[in-house]
């Protein structure tokens, strides 16, 4: 820990995911440009030779994905990135990536929408992100930076839950924590964990059984059997990924719940309110998928008024609303299509509470 706090650089957030990458063991990425998060590509373009890796600019995002599957089938660890319409057009290779139970990082830096948008800031991607995304049942884990030095350290991760699960992993960002620089430490806390990849590999080994990676099973029920295989492992990731963080919540008797950028901001809300006498709290979901469910549940216990913060029409709201129980007032303040919450717009709704 020492080390890493002394070799802070001012980092912008989307470098951060880029280096993250590679400290993770990424040798291979595959996108095309998109703004907000052109830099990750820009960088990787120069830093993955550095490290025998592999950089293709490609000539769309489907067929970015695709060669992301392709990369993946061989064990090598591998990466794309995109902003919303971009991901948007992954959506059938996640599918299949998730299908065919073969890992792998995608980076969504959101831009505003619907449509083709524009570069503010938003978190309107919640839903795509959160349900899968693509046909089929299947889910992705999905990481919620709050800030730079999460930005790497949760890249990092994300390429390890992939190998550990052989599933997709989406770090989800707004545009500001993409484009911000902070102070950040671009040496992981600990190796990049390896997990075994040689029962499922395709990599020409001479003598093993022949081996088929597909997501399409049409003999007899093979189909409905993958679906449970997935299913279980869902409920494995649910068990045991959810992480969040909670600040003020010991004495609060009211709660803000907000996600990456908007969570910045109802901090400062909250130390306001604090300093009013308002008895306020944060609960921040780290990983959106699988929620933070029952850590919510607990808080509740106590905490009977609730204010969800987003920078949307209320998308996270949903998830929230599912899980509190009946007798919690729970409000809304949100801004869609490029508008950020201020400081003092939360606070004037927490003492609306």
């Amino acid at each position: 820990m020492t080390e890493r706090c002394e070799r802070k650089t001012l980092t912008m957030g989307n470098i951060a995911v880029a280096e993250g990458a590679v400290q993770a063991g990424c040798r291979a990425y595959f996108g095309y440009p998109i703004t907000p998060q052109n830099e990750i590509p820009e960088y990787l373009s120069a830093r993955l030779p550095e490290v025998g890796g592999i950089f293709l600019q490609a000539e769309s995002e489907l067929a970015s994905i695709n060669m992301v599957l392709g990369a993946a089938s061989t064990g090598t660890r591998v990466m794309t990135s995109s902003s919303g319409p971009g991901i948007s057009l992954m959506q059938e290779g996640i599918s299949f990536l998730a299908g065919s139970q073969l890992p792998a990082v995608i980076v969504n830096i959101m831009r505003c929408g619907p449509g083709l948008g524009g570069i503010k800031p938003t978190q309107a991607d919640y839903f795509q992100a959160t349900r899968g995304g693509g046909h089929g049942d299947y889910r992705t884990l999905v990481f919620a930076p709050g800030n730079v030095q999460e930005m790497f350290d949760f890249t990092v991760c994300a390429f390890e839950l992939a190998d550990k699960y052989r599933n997709p992993v989406m770090i989800l960002a707004d545009a500001i924590l993409g484009q911000m620089r902070e102070p950040a430490t671009l040496v992981p806390e600990h190796p990049p964990v390896e997990y075994d990849k040689s029962g499922w590999i395709l990599n020409g080994a001479h003598g093993r059984p022949s081996r088929n990676i597909r997501s399409m099973y049409l003999e007899g029920d093979g189909q409905e059997e993958l679906n449970y295989v997935l299913q279980q492992k869902y409920e494995q990731m649910e068990e045991e990924e959810p992480r969040h963080e909670e600040r003020w919540t010991e004495d609060a008797d009211r709660l803000v719940i907000a996600f990456g950028t908007s969570a910045r901001i109802a901090s400062t809300s909250i130390r306001e309110a604090r300093e009013e006498g308002i008895r306020a709290g944060l609960f921040r979901p780290i990983t959106l998928y699988p929620y933070p469910k029952k850590a919510l549940r607990a808080l509740t216990k106590h905490i009977k008024k609730i204010l969800v913060v987003e920078m949307n029409c209320g998308q996270m709201l949903e998830d929230v609303l599912a899980i509190v129980p009946q007798g919690v007032k729970v409000a809304f303040h949100g801004r869609p299509g490029g508008g950020v919450p201020t400081h003092t717009d939360i606070l004037e709704k927490l003492k609306e509470l």
